[in-house]
């Protein structure tokens, strides 16, 4: 073929090819949120983030997207473009990055709170990459641009992503806030320039779908603060999220009208106030800030705590607060105690219990409900219309939130006079495939979790799961048999130790007749000939759960042991 034709077939192909937007997290829940986007041999990755157990996971600290689609793909991978610094979107970068050698590329705060994640897993900072507000880079096909958006964190941006068939822009988590903190506004004008240029997909943030009209300005909170601060008698106690640098900077401000010392409690408050003031995002004079430690050189009325623990997370500092096992920090009656959050739907118990025992100790608890100490990071109603105006996408794809507001965010859009056809509300693991002749939503299953249980990751899964849920309803039963080695003769009764399942004392009948049940199986095995280990405790186990169900209806898990001596 001549040189000319084969050049002219290659770009032709090139633009007729399919362009595949793969959520591995972020679909039908809150949080973990990661995309792939891929065409042809390139594939790019938008945020990688993590979430929380739930109550069915005992014992698991963080959940993270399954990257094995990546893995097997691993060859296409240009890198990872990031919306913003909170951990639903950055949590499981350092996971990613011992995986696939691959390089991250965000704004200057972001790529700061991710040093610190990966300075703690050991890796290497070459891979983190500077981009300004604005910028535009290129990795592989794509040609991605940074939109200044705003959030409740500082560098907050909207991609436009450029493949060879059109536009995909992803809004990540944002809201219109006219009067932000920081005084960036989100670029409206660029927004609007890219929606007249054409937009192929949109893929929008769905959290705050359910409200109707605007999301207050960050401001109104300040001015609720320095309310509240001024009515203090004595010392204040302020717990947010730690990676919400607009309010944290509202609470300093508040405290330096008042001539207040702030002290800090929460490691991850502490590591990102120290980011944050290290790349000038926060405002705070030099004496302001001072150690947890020294607070009792301070009257209480000169001093307020940033504390973590706003969700009621069970080893936060708030909580140990409430539960009276702070290690620097007693509350007492006169305290005040401010939560700026409102709770992730599933924390309401948590926070709830939190709550109660802060009223316990007497101390004035202000919170959502009481006052207007938070306002959304994430833009309601009025604010996704306006998105979806100035973009006019051909195709729509709802995320960041539970069915229920992906649903609601296609209706809005339907409202809109988007067609109905155009829009595709799918689950993580779906292909949403678009070329130049239209677009199709594929039942694919390319996603999962990855349980984070300390330094073990992936190795806890369903079984795992299933087991220790078992034992935290029902509770253990030990049978210890003990056996000569040689001649596989049983040489004692057997023993039968309850963990969790009875209180032994006050059950000795129940124990002994569990004992003699053993012993009949043990007989039994030995008549029938049975001299297969695996056999024997099969049976064992067998007759005793029979026996314990019909005694008391429990199904505890039951562990034969046996003993060579």
């Amino acid at each position: 073929m001549p040189k000319k034709r084969e050049k002219f077939y290659r770009k032709n192909n090139y633009r007729n090819g399919k362009l595949k937007v793969i959520p591995l997290g972020g679909i039908s829940e809150i949080g973990k949120n990661m995309t792939v986007v891929e065409y042809g041999n390139d594939i790019i990755i938008v945020d990688a983030g993590l979430t929380f157990p739930d109550d069915n996971m005992p014992g698991i600290d963080l959940v993270i997207p399954d990257i094995d689609y990546l893995e097997k793909n691993a060859h296409k991978v240009r890198g990872i473009v990031v919306t913003h610094g909170h951990e639903d979107h950055i949590g499981a970068i350092p996971y990613v990055l011992k995986k696939l050698d691959i390089d991250v590329y965000a704004t200057n705060l972001t790529v700061g709170l991710i040093k610190n994640k990966i300075n703690e897993h050991n890796l290497s900072l070459n891979s983190l990459h500077v981009v300004e507000k604005g910028q535009t880079i290129k990795l592989g096909c794509f040609e991605i641009e940074y939109v200044q958006a705003s959030h409740s964190i500082p560098d907050a941006v909207c991609l436009s992503i450029t493949t060879p068939i059109g536009v995909v822009f992803f809004t990540g988590d944002f809201k219109i806030d006219y009067t932000p903190i920081d005084g960036d506004r989100m670029d409206l004008t660029r927004i609007a320039e890219i929606g007249r240029k054409g937009v192929l997909a949109l893929v929008a943030d769905s959290t705050n779908v359910g409200r109707k009209g605007y999301t207050l300005s960050e401001r109104s909170v300040g001015q609720t603060f320095i309310d509240l601060f001024g009515k203090a008698k004595s010392r204040i106690i302020v717990a947010t999220f730690a990676s919400n640098l607009h309010r944290i900077q509202q609470v300093i401000y508040a405290a330096q009208h008042y001539n207040k010392k702030v002290a800090l409690s929460g490691r991850s408050m502490i590591n990102i106030i120290s980011v944050a003031k290290e790349l000038n995002y926060l405002d705070v004079q030099d004496d302001t800030l001072i150690e947890l430690r020294d607070i009792k050189k301070y009257d209480g009325n000169k001093v307020v705590l940033l504390t973590t623990g706003s969700q009621g997370e069970p080893m936060s500092a708030l909580t140990r607060m409430a539960f009276g096992e702070h290690r620097m920090v007693k509350l007492v009656p006169s305290d005040t105690v401010i939560i700026s959050a409102t709770p992730i739907p599933g924390n309401e118990k948590t926070v709830s219990q939190v709550i109660n025992k802060l009223t316990e100790i007497g101390a004035d608890i202000i919170y959502d409900a009481l006052a207007d100490v938070h306002v959304s990071g994430h833009a309601c109603q009025e604010e996704l219309k306006l998105m979806h105006v100035l973009l006019k996408p051909k195709y729509f794809i709802p995320a960041h939130g539970e069915y229920r507001h992906l649903k609601m965010h296609a209706e809005l859009a339907e409202s809109l006079g988007m067609n109905s056809e155009n829009i595709f509300i799918g689950r993580n693991g779906n292909t949403f495939e678009f070329t130049k002749k239209g677009a199709r939503h594929l039942d694919t299953d390319f996603a999962g979790n990855i349980l984070v249980d300390g330094l073990g990751v992936g190795d806890v899964g369903n079984v795992v799961l299933r087991d220790r849920k078992h034992l935290s309803e029902d509770g253990l039963i030990v049978v210890v048999i003990t056996v000569n080695k040689d001649t596989n003769e049983i040489l004692s009764d057997p023993d039968i130790i309850s963990r969790g399942f009875v209180y032994v004392k006050e059950s000795m009948s129940l124990m002994d007749d569990a004992k003699h049940v053993v012993e009949d199986s043990l007989k039994e095995c030995e008549n029938s000939n049975i001299k297969d280990w695996g056999s024997i405790k099969h049976s064992v186990r067998e007759d005793l759960k029979k026996f314990v169900f019909s005694q008391i209806k429990r199904r505890p898990m039951i562990l034969p042991v046996i003993i060579e001596v």
